[in-house]
């Protein structure tokens, strides 16, 4: 792990009040939920695990993969104990690789469903505990790789938001008819959310600080392009893959900072997808999702990310890609 990451592992969980904006969605005001940053893998599953097993009532969990036999077995703990329990699990993209989960669960008392059809994929990852308590994750729940893979996990309390997340929930477990999912008060969903991304980069003035898996969206290069050639300071953080190549050299040629990891098992892998623009600054703001910078994760998939205007953890996330930067290298 890189060494910077001490001053983040010390505040992994983040307690803070909600004030968000979405791009392009007028401010609105402060609510009486919370939100927390829980950053892994310095938190573990332990927070993760706590909130399940504090169920009393429900619990939906809408994940794109699921191979965690302790938090498979939580929630078998809780349908037991008559909370009511349903799992959406993607078919299209890692049907193989939730077959286990899927029959596992359906066999111990959990309502279980494959995610509907209208998505290319349903790369969500997210829960909501007893109408209460909502995780919007950028991890999936795959236990072999916590130890060494970097994911963010929003615990937002905000009850605007974990109403349209649970309203989300029901129609796809439902129906899975065509309707706009609710933005709450600072959530970003897919299919759609493309240029709500480029809009979050396009009003950066002084800095941007970026995680991500993926960089295979031309739209979203050409906006980072765009920052750095208007005198931002860009810092681009991920694993390594051949895929990005072509778009790496792009960045790096326009005077981003790239820096990768590369895809071995003991290196830390890259899996957040964040956002922090203008940290310290006035207008700050930083996104923290399931979306990779895709076009079928911004166009196609079922994604949900939120946006926060919120000045300390807009800091907290971009001082992470910072910390992680320090331990990669430089990409030449």
């Amino acid at each position: 792990m890189p060494a910077l990451l001490r001053s983040v592992s010390a505040v992994a969980v983040i307690c803070l009040g909600l004030a968000f904006t979405v791009p392009g969605a007028p401010a609105r005001a402060a609510s009486a939920g919370t939100l927390h940053l829980i950053v892994e893998p310095e938190a573990g599953m332990a927070p993760i695990d706590q909130l399940f097993r504090s169920a009393q009532r429900r619990v939906d969990l809408e994940i794109y993969e699921l191979a965690d036999p302790v938090v498979e077995s939580i929630l078998a703990a809780d349908a037991t104990r008559g909370v009511r329990v349903r799992v959406l699990l993607d078919k299209a993209g890692v049907e193989a690789e939730n077959a286990t989960a899927f029959a596992w669960l359906g066999a111990h008392g959990v309502a279980v469903r494959w995610a509907p059809s209208r998505f290319d994929v349903d790369h969500e990852k997210a829960a909501v505990i007893d109408d209460s308590t909502a995780l919007v994750m950028t991890m999936n729940l795959t236990a072999r790789y916590y130890a060494t893979t970097r994911d963010v996990v929003v615990d937002d309390t905000e009850p605007a938001d974990v109403a349209a997340i649970e309203t989300t929930f029901d129609d796809d477990w439902g129906t899975g008819a065509a309707f706009l999912a609710p933005g709450g008060d600072d959530l970003l969903w897919s299919p759609g959310s493309e240029q709500a991304i480029i809009g979050l980069i396009d009003s950066a003035r002084i800095a941007i600080d970026v995680e991500n898996e993926e960089m295979g969206d031309a739209r979203v290069t050409d906006a980072l392009v765009g920052a750095a050639h208007r005198g931002v300071r860009v810092l681009v953080v991920m694993t390594e893959d051949p895929a990005w190549r072509r778009a790496l050299d792009s960045l790096a040629a326009a005077g981003v900072e790239v820096r990768t990891y590369p895809d071995t098992p003991t290196a830390l892998y890259i899996h957040a997808k964040i956002v922090a623009v203008d940290p310290g600054h006035a207008g700050a703001r930083a996104f923290v999702g399931s979306e990779n910078f895709s076009v079928a994760s911004l166009l196609y998939n079922r994604e949900l990310g939120i946006v926060t205007s919120r000045p300390a953890i807009v800091g907290a996330l971009a001082r992470l890609v910072v910390a992680d930067a320090a331990g990669a290298e430089v990409w030449k």
